[in-house]
């Protein structure tokens, strides 16, 4: 079993920073991709922000200067760094792992996500 579970949400006033992080747990063999992902009521979910195995990262427009994602790979947690909020960016976020596991002798690699974490910026 894996699990995804994330933290650091909550509300914060427009020009804040929030730093939200996801913890990956279980028999995991290596994380791979990872990504931030959001949605608003009523909006479909949409990519924020991602990093590969290899560290190259890649952002929404939205986002773009003022959100950070990165990785420590030896806590097996992706954080996200959200700098310079705007109440637009109220939504509930979710973390997203590709996840390589070991079932005996057999590697597999599947698709995880964690729970979400409501991020609320007021005007």
């Amino acid at each position: 079993q894996v699990q995804l579970v994330e933290s650091g949400g909550g509300l914060v006033q427009a020009g804040g920073s929030l730093r939200l992080s996801c913890a990956a747990s279980g028999s995991i063999f290596s994380i791979n991709a990872v990504g931030w992902y959001r949605q608003a009521p009523g909006n479909q979910r949409e990519l924020v922000a991602a990093c590969t195995s290899g560290g190259s990262t890649d952002y929404a427009d939205s986002v773009k200067g003022r959100f950070t994602i990165s990785r420590d790979n030896a806590k097996n947690t992706v954080y996200l760094q959200m700098n310079s909020l705007k109440p637009e960016d109220t939504a509930v976020y979710y973390c997203n792992a590709k996840i390589t596991r070991v079932l005996a002798t057999t590697k597999f690699e599947a698709v995880y996500w964690g729970q979400g974490t409501q991020v609320t910026v007021s005007s």
